[in-house]
């Protein structure tokens, strides 16, 4: 599916800080006037400035997203191929048949040994079904990710406070004191911008992704530096979303969406998963759920020089898509909405 571009989610949104916070840099500065724990920092606009790592945010999402699948499924390797892999555990080196770096790398591995005509003639769509529902979002070494988050630059118009602090850290066994005093630096005010991509995506996969956005903006989980001690809370504010098919062209009316190269058609209102453009028996192979759409409030519109399809929500109806992509989720599972 890495080979054809169907859809593609773009969320705008602002972090903003909802008590301290601190991503660290990972390594001490020779300065002594410096705090022990300094914010990661980079060059941006001109200055050098703190920011929120793209790489933090993905690992914070996804280990949430995987919290939540576990809640309605397991992390062990179903013996049946037909039953749906949940989350695996990619940090078990000792199950190997259990982690797909290492099951699914066997399996290319011993493709590569065989005779041209015994090879398998979608190993693609193998490798997608063998891996677990947060590797085909998140990906795995065998398989690459759909889902993509920018660093996150503060907003000039919104000042920054930055604070340091101080702390010890506890012995668990005698109480006493086992490292510190030390000193580090937060975050307690200001605003962080940042998108998340998603690439031909099913709309349950989107779903997802808006459970965990959820999930943040409520304080469920934090990001960083000492989230059990209070830090890292953030709130989430969606500035807009926007859902792209580039393979598509609006009818003469503006009614109809059309795939180009079928004659696949839907309404200009439909929020559509990768699943409604592939044809039956390729949706098979790679397990997309068909159908895969919900009708929405939005009529699409032409992208940018006049070819390929979008609807956008704008600030205050970013909710309105992902309650839509959550009903897919929720008939992934099983549930009556």
């Amino acid at each position: 599916m890495h080979k054809r571009f169907v859809n593609h989610c773009t969320i705008d949104l602002t972090l903003i800080p909802d008590g301290p916070i601190l991503i660290k840099s990972g390594k001490e500065g020779a300065d002594p006037t410096k705090p022990d724990m300094e914010f990661v920092e980079t060059y941006h606009a001109g200055g050098r400035s703190i920011y929120l790592p793209g790489s933090s945010l993905k690992g914070a999402i996804r280990a949430h997203a995987e919290r939540i699948v576990r809640t309605i499924g397991g992390e062990q390797r179903p013996k049946l191929n037909s039953q749906k892999i949940w989350a695996s555990n990619l940090l078990d080196e000792t199950n190997q048949d259990n982690n797909p770096n290492f099951y699914l790398t066997k399996w290319k591995n011993d493709e590569k040994n065989k005779k041209p005509e015994d090879k398998h003639p979608h190993p693609g769509a193998v490798i997608y079904n063998q891996s677990c529902f947060i590797s085909q979002i998140f990906g795995n070494t065998s398989i690459a990710s759909r889902l993509r988050i920018e660093d996150a630059y503060p907003d000039k118009s919104q000042p920054l406070k930055i604070e340091e602090r101080n702390g010890v850290a506890i012995d668990r066994v005698f109480g006493s004191v086992a490292v510190g005093p030390f000193n580090y630096q937060v975050c307690t005010a200001g605003e962080f911008h940042t998108k998340i991509h998603l690439k031909n995506f099913t709309l349950s996969q989107l779903g997802l992704i808006g459970l965990v956005l959820r999930d943040l903006d409520d304080g469920w989980f934090g990001l960083g530096f000492a989230k059990s001690r209070g830090l890292g809370t953030v709130q989430v504010k969606f500035n807009s979303a926007v859902v792209q098919y580039p393979g598509c062209v609006l009818s003469e009316d503006k009614r109809q969406i059309h795939s180009i190269g079928s004659q696949k058609q839907w309404s200009n209102t439909f929020l559509l998963g990768a699943g409604e453009f592939l044809e039956p028996e390729d949706a098979q192979l790679y397990g997309f759920s068909q159908p895969d759409y919900q009708d929405t409030p939005v009529a699409a519109q032409e992208m940018d020089l006049g070819f390929g399809v979008q609807l956008t929500w704008r600030n205050g109806t970013v909710t309105d898509l992902f309650e839509r992509a959550v009903r897919s989720w929720s008939n992934l599972l099983g549930v009556s909405k």
